[in-house]
């Protein structure tokens, strides 16, 4: 079928398109709100500012198709395929995804507040600067995703995989991402104020600049992590392991590090609770304060 086709139907009132086949057909800007198109062939298909918003596509097959700046809010994605797809700048707030499947997509500056991404694959995904504010990412596969400056704060993330994520300079104020693997993750200038990283692993992550104001560290592995000039006023590091830990010039003005392990970290610089600043490597360094 034709697109001048579907048009002058859904200009009719035809808002059932499911199972169409429109691999490679050119959809630039146009309005399909509300229809439906389950199980729809759109590989490679153009929908460059098309307006879909409130669509149902679940099953969709959606790879390799341009969706640069289109309109998908409150749809339906449901195990769509868009897997290479162009997703830059595009817009599904409050829309459902979950076990969609984008690995490898470019989804830089879209706008997905709100929306529902559980078990969704995400795979080398490039999420720069992405609004997944509130977002449900529980069981989402993020490995080595690039969420550079990715707005994050308020989303679920219970169960997400982040093996090798990139989250440099990204806003994660409030999440809850307690017991989640980091280990030598970029969270380098990193927003986590508030977080919850009880009992996370962080060894040999880069925090370097990053704001960890408020975060509860408890029990939390940062072993060898670097976090120069990290800004940790009242962080919660209780029973935390620092050991080897780069700490230089770092702020913790009035943390809680009772029990925290500070083995040949280096305290360069630091400012400790109650305002004293350090000036050597430590050997060892059990504290209780």
């Amino acid at each position: 079928m034709k697109v001048t086709e579907i048009v002058e139907l859904y200009q009719d009132g035809n808002r059932n398109f499911a199972g169409i086949d429109l691999s490679g057909a050119d959809l630039a800007e146009v309005t399909l709100v509300g229809v439906n198109l389950t199980g729809a062939n759109l590989r490679g298909a153009n929908l460059t500012r098309a307006s879909l918003n409130k669509s149902d596509l679940s099953g969709a097959l959606l790879n390799w198709a341009n969706l640069t700046f289109t309109k998908l809010g409150e749809a339906k994605l449901v195990e769509a395929d868009l897997m290479k797809a162009q997703v830059n700048g595009a817009v599904f707030v409050k829309s459902k995804l979950p076990g969609a499947r984008l690995s490898g997509a470019n989804l830089k500056g879209a706008n997905f507040r709100g929306a529902n991404l559980w078990g969704a694959n995400l795979c080398g995904a490039n999420l720069q600067d992405i609004n997944l504010r509130g977002a449900n990412l529980s069981g989402a596969n993020l490995n080595w995703a690039n969420l550079q400056g990715a707005r994050l704060s308020g989303a679920m993330l219970y169960g997400a995989l982040l093996n090798g994520v990139n989250l440099n300079s990204a806003f994660l104020n409030g999440v809850d991402l307690s017991g989640v693997e980091l280990d030598g993750v970029n969270l380098s200038e990193a927003k986590l104020n508030g977080t919850n990283l009880e009992g996370a692993n962080l060894i040999a992550a880069d925090l370097t600049e990053a704001l960890l104001r408020g975060v509860n560290l408890t029990g939390a592995d940062l072993t060898g992590a670097n976090l120069t000039r990290a800004y940790l006023e009242k962080a919660n590091l209780k029973w935390a392991r620092l050991s080897q830990a780069d700490l230089t010039d770092a702020d913790l003005k009035d943390a809680i590090l009772t029990g925290a392990n500070f083995d040949g970290a280096k305290l360069t610089g630091t400012i400790l609770p109650g305002g004293n600043i350090e000036h050597r490597c430590l050997a060892r360094r059990d504290t209780a304060v």
